[in-house]
């Protein structure tokens, strides 16, 4: 199966046979990979109609739904994991989003795109103009980012929030790990990280 790299990431942080919530799963790439790599109880929440019909269509067993309001209704360690994949950026309450995704799964995988990079610094320095790239390929008024964070924000939010960080992966722009850590240069020469979290 043919997946996004960082997604390859996420499933190999997952146990096998375990229950996974998928957090705006898309058309349920993810969740069909956990499925068969994994053996897991996958199951997902997608925001549009298309993606859940996609994943249905799939035999995902994927319900329609807004996570920043659908999430406060998951009891208490629901999953074994809870996964938002490049998602955190694009919604209102990213803090909220992240406490819900503790408080329902007992560890939480979240992947995040950089907007510390190097290039796109590079960009904004020599355009003076908000960056496009092959990740992040949304003119500024069309973009559903609307929180551009850094890995060192994530981190630092993290922090403050009380959350550990057990795993970190960060990714270069050919989708291959160049770091477990987020330090040092991780913030200026990742595209992308990928984190294993838990309720400290």
């Amino acid at each position: 199966m043919d997946i996004r790299d960082d997604l390859k990431l996420i499933a190999e942080m997952v146990e096998p046979n375990s229950r996974v919530l998928d957090v705006g799963c898309g058309d349920g790439a993810l969740l069909d990979y956990l499925a068969h790599t994994r053996n897991v109880d996958a199951r997902g929440i997608e925001l549009s109609m298309d993606g859940v019909r996609q994943c249905v269509a799939h035999g995902l067993s994927v319900i329609q739904g807004d996570a920043e309001t659908d999430l406060k209704d998951y009891p208490a360690d629901a999953f074994d994991y809870v996964i938002l994949g490049q998602t955190l950026q694009a919604m209102r309450d990213p803090r909220g989003i992240l406490d819900l995704m503790c408080r329902i799964g007992r560890r939480a995988i979240v992947s995040v795109p950089n907007f510390g990079y190097w290039r796109i610094r590079l960009q904004l320095l020599t355009t003076g103009r908000m960056p496009v790239t092959e990740k992040l390929g949304y003119q500024w008024w069309e973009t559903p980012n609307i929180h551009f964070c850094t890995l060192r924000d994530f981190v630092v939010l993290c922090g403050e929030m009380n959350i550990h960080i057990e795993q970190t992966r960060i990714l270069n722009s050919a989708g291959a790990v160049t770091s477990r850590s987020h330090s040092g240069l991780a913030n200026l020469l990742g595209e992308q990280g990928v984190f294993l979290l838990r309720r400290a």
